[in-house]
């Protein structure tokens, strides 16, 4: 028991340290990155890989940085953009992944309004002049003119560091509408965001941060996050509401530990609820990469100034303003990408919440994972290790197939469900019981081939080495079977063959007996020249030693009989053998001399063993067995040879001869067994005649029979000389 808890400890420090880790107890960095990993194969081998045509990406690229100019543009020019993309290629939806957060002073208004305010205050012409061209000079204002009944959505960022600048939108939830409940959310304390004239003017905002994981790989963007009490939307969350008609955020909460956790975002418009969107704990969604970098058409700004795109090319389409420009930073690490637009982050997750395709990965996944390795823990702990080695992989694979196609089943219907703690989990401790199985249980296994190898079959020996220390070769008090055979007439075989020959007959012999022993559960004891011995029930426990031990005596006597047509072929000579079996207490163990031992067994039931197979051929039977083994195994037909006193012993013992399977045995030869019967009734009365006349039927039967020949040389010798009046019917045997 100890050894099998020992066993038993270091899958049990996996789990216990995985389920810490799913639990949020204990943070493991390596199954966090794993789970990563993972998550992005899983990912890249889903993505449809085709283009949405809904989205476009305008590019301020390099070519448009060498055609327009270095960034930032003059915010006429901006406005510029805003009308043709609008009046010409009439769009459906303009966003801006760019912050416009100071003011453009490249026009020199500032410096013309100084001018008017102080040096040319009382100049009549400059002052009307100025009046004139100050419209076109304030282009902050063009651009805020373009900006004004459009639907256009603008971007920001949030931080924790610096000042805060620039103009926040309306948030999309306030502390209000959550009734003052405690969020798990993100937050931040600073900002940095558009003019407020460009704010005012913009039909919403959204910001850009999202969420970078610790491989600095971006896979989600919280959706709101928190500032001074209020909550934000993201950019892509904002583009979505101005598609579907800016419907009302509701967040769905879920009360937890004292604080209401975001499970979902509902978009809820007039005609009710159009969007449910995941998130997680983050109150951050999955990003929904279609594939690899340009899943999206992308245009050159430069393009759309200088009219080289077709008209109605844009028509209806959304447009997100960015910039793939190495200098302008707005690069991201992906899963699909270790340098990917920021824009088609964004275009992305707009495209998933428009499709209902963004995965859901809500609090309770943890609950799940919790179950899963728990599940899967215990199989493999308790179950994998005590198998072979063959069925152990097996199982394995059996586990870790089961948990992959339910983590991917979970894929499919568009939940994620953590898969590294699982994939560790099934895969190091198949691990550790192999390697246990090398480092400690081979080791055991080859101690115990070196004790018990020579004596007992293998698959006794593979069973013995599960649990090693449960078997010793220290003698022992055991109810066991033993078996004792000898060869007939040996000395007379041996004197009639070459010394070569005689040895190939005599290891033929004993190679195919031992097999038979072996087959049915033996434990090979020794040979003595031509002699086995043999016995059931230990060194491994056998409730069915007796039963064993039985079925091997008859399953030698059959295999002789191939033996001898083999020897016959060859023109050596038959071999016929004896077989004594009795089952009784016995001491087995070590036993012998300090220079040599051997794993036997000793006592009087092992005595009456050799006893029996000795008197085999006296009574002309091929196996005689005791009333133990007798009683041991009903289902044997067997033929009642004597009672007998044998020498030592005060207690008679009855010995038989078994027949075969009850099922097996033909008509005739059980009414030859029933006659027999009868013919030991009459000879223990001492009706002899009825005695004789039985065996005389008999004898025609089976003529030549040296049983039915002791019984009437019995017979006859009693006619003359009468036995005693205490006679009980007992033979004795004088010799050993």
């Amino acid at each position: 028991m100890k050894k099998r808890l020992i066993r038993l400890l270091p899958g049990l420090i996996v789990l216990t340290l995985l389920l810490a880790h799913a639990a949020r107890v204990l943070e493991l960095p390596f199954v966090t990155s794993l789970d990563q990993v993972v998550y992005d194969i899983k990912l890249r081998a889903t993505m449809p890989n085709t283009v949405d045509e809904r989205i476009v990406v305008l590019d301020i690229d390099e070519k448009s940085l060498a055609e327009v100019g270095r960034w930032p543009w003059r915010r006429d020019k901006m406005a510029q953009l805003v009308d043709k993309l609008f009046d010409q290629h009439q769009i459906g939806l303009l966003g801006f992944d760019i912050v416009l957060a100071e003011p453009d002073d490249s026009a020199g208004l500032a410096t013309l309004e100084q001018l008017g305010r102080r040096e040319l205050k009382d100049d009549p012409q400059f002052q009307a002049a100025f009046r004139s061209l100050r419209p076109q000079l304030d282009v902050d204002q063009l651009f805020a003119n373009a900006l004004r009944k459009r639907p256009i959505v603008l971007g920001y960022y949030f931080a924790n560091e610096g000042v805060s600048s620039g103009a926040l939108p309306r948030p999309a939830v306030t502390k209000d509408e959550l009734a003052g409940q405690k969020i798990r959310i993100t937050s931040w304390k600073n900002f940095g965001a558009n003019l407020p004239q460009f704010q005012a003017n913009a039909q919403g905002a959204g910001h850009f941060n999202p969420i970078i994981d610790s491989d600095g790989r971006v896979r989600r963007v919280p959706l709101l996050v928190e500032h001074q009490g209020a909550y934000y939307e993201s950019f892509s969350l904002a583009m979505a509401r101005a598609l579907l008609g800016s419907p009302k955020v509701i967040p769905g909460l879920a009360l937890e530990d004292g604080y209401a956790a975001i499970e979902w975002i509902d978009l809820i418009g007039k005609q009710g609820l159009l969007r449910r969107l995941p998130v997680d704990g983050n109150v951050a969604a999955l990003v929904p990469y279609r594939g690899y970098e340009r899943s999206f058409r992308y245009y050159s700004a430069a393009d759309i100034l200088a009219d080289r795109i077709k008209p109605g090319l844009l028509k209806d389409r959304v447009v997100i303003v960015g910039t793939s420009a190495p200098g302008l930073r707005d690069l991201r690490s992906t899963p699909v990408g270790e340098v990917y637009p920021g824009m088609e982050v964004h275009a992305n997750l707009i495209a998933g919440m428009l499709d209902n395709t963004v995965m859901e990965k809500p609090q309770y996944v943890d609950a799940i994972e919790l179950l899963l390795l728990l599940v899967a823990g215990l199989v493999m702990i308790l179950l994998v290790p005590w198998r072979a080695p063959l069925r152990a992989t097996l199982a394995t694979l059996l586990v870790l197939l089961v948990m992959v196609g339910l983590n991917l089943g979970a894929w499919q219907a568009q939940l994620v469900l953590p898969l590294a703690s699982l994939l560790l989990l099934i895969t190091s401790t198949f691990v550790l019981n192999m390697s246990w199985g090398y480092f400690v249980e081979s080791k055991a296994k080859r101690q115990i081939t070196q004790r018990f190898g020579q004596y007992v079959p293998p698959e006794l020996v593979d069973k013995m080495s599960l649990n090693p220390g449960s078997y010793s070769m220290a003698s022992r008090k055991a109810h066991l079977t033993v078996l004792f055979s000898d060869v007939r007439d040996f000395t007379t075989i041996s004197e009639g063959m070459e010394p070569e020959a005689l040895a190939q007959l005599m290891n033929e012999y004993l190679t195919e007996m031992t097999l038979v022993i072996r087959q049915h559960r033996g434990t090979l004891d020794k040979y003595i020249g031509d002699a086995i011995v043999a016995f059931w029930g230990a060194p491994v426990a056998d409730e069915d030693h007796a039963r064993n031990g039985l079925m091997t005596a008859l399953a030698m006597q059959k295999a002789l009989v191939g033996l001898n047509q083999r020897l016959r072929e060859r023109g050596w000579p038959q071999i016929a053998i004896g077989i004594g079996l009795n089952t009784g207490n016995m001491t087995v163990g070590d036993m012998g001399s300090s220079i040599r031992l051997a794993y036997t067994v000793m006592g009087d039931a092992v005595n009456l063993g050799a006893r029996l197979e000795a008197k085999t051929k006296e009574y002309g039977v091929g196996i005689m067995v005791g009333a133990a083994t007798r009683q041991a195994v009903p289902d044997i037909v067997y033929r009642e040879l004597d009672c007998v006193q044998v020498k030592g012993k005060q207690e008679p013992t009855t010995i038989y001869e078994p027949i075969g399977l009850a099922s097996e045995i033909e008509p005739a030869t059980r009414q030859a067994l029933e006659l027999w019967s009868q013919v030991l009734a009459a000879y223990r009365a001492r009706d002899w005649d009825r005695a004789e006349s039985g065996l005389a039927a008999l004898s025609a039967g089976d003529p030549g029979k040296r049983l039915y020949q002791i019984y009437q040389q019995r017979i006859a010798g009693f006619r003359a000389e009468p036995p005693p009046a205490d006679w009980n019917g007992v033979t004795r045997f004088d010799s050993k």
